[in-house]
């Protein structure tokens, strides 16, 4: 489907007068990218942080649900949960290092997870589906990485994050460059 069938027309028009601040942010994005990808260990300790700040936040929400909840019971079970949440986004501050080795080995189960999910979704669809080795082999490279990370786990933690962090933030830049250089070439 071509982009003018997916959106309205004004909005289209809008955005290709804009391309520039596209393709602008991209730029950004991407030296964010390279720069991370320069000093692992610092980007590594900012997705902890950033992490750290999600549960935080999350646990403050949650505290103050808790005293929203009409039973005794509800009340308690909310509250608990919303000062675990505190308690882990503050230990994430206080000890950066325990929290992406943590994190770490988090990443590496979910990877070795779902690549077995898409290896085993690949296999059950296999008279189904024509792509489906295609899927098998998205699993295979998938497991591969959770075992690679999980191999040189725990040393490996403090660069992890940051090369995941450094890498999307690099995809991210080129992407919003290729959108915006796309809509100045539609104008």
């Amino acid at each position: 489907m071509a982009t003018s069938d997916q959106m309205p027309q004004g909005n289209l028009a809008e955005m290709r007068s804009k391309w520039g601040w596209f393709v602008a942010l991209g730029v950004l994005v991407l030296a964010l990218g390279i720069i991370a990808a320069g000093n692992l260990l610092v980007a590594t300790v900012v997705s902890v942080f950033f992490v750290g700040s999600l549960m935080i936040v999350a646990g403050v929400i949650e505290i103050i649900h808790a005293f929203g909840v009409k039973s005794w019971g509800s009340f308690f079970w909310w509250l608990l949960g919303g000062v675990l949440y505190v308690v882990a986004g503050w230990l994430a501050f206080v000890n950066p290092v325990l929290t992406s080795a943590i994190l770490t080995l988090l990443l590496a189960a979910s990877l070795v997870a779902s690549g077995l999910m898409r290896i085993w979704m690949g296999i059950k669809g296999k008279s189904a589906l024509a792509s489906w080795g295609w899927i098998v082999a998205a699993g295979v490279v998938t497991v591969l990485a959770g075992l690679v990370i999980a191999a040189g786990w725990p040393v490996n933690s403090l660069i992890i994050l940051g090369i995941f962090l450094a890498v999307d933030l690099m995809f991210q830049g080129i992407t919003y460059i290729a959108f915006g250089l796309g809509l100045r070439k539609g104008a």
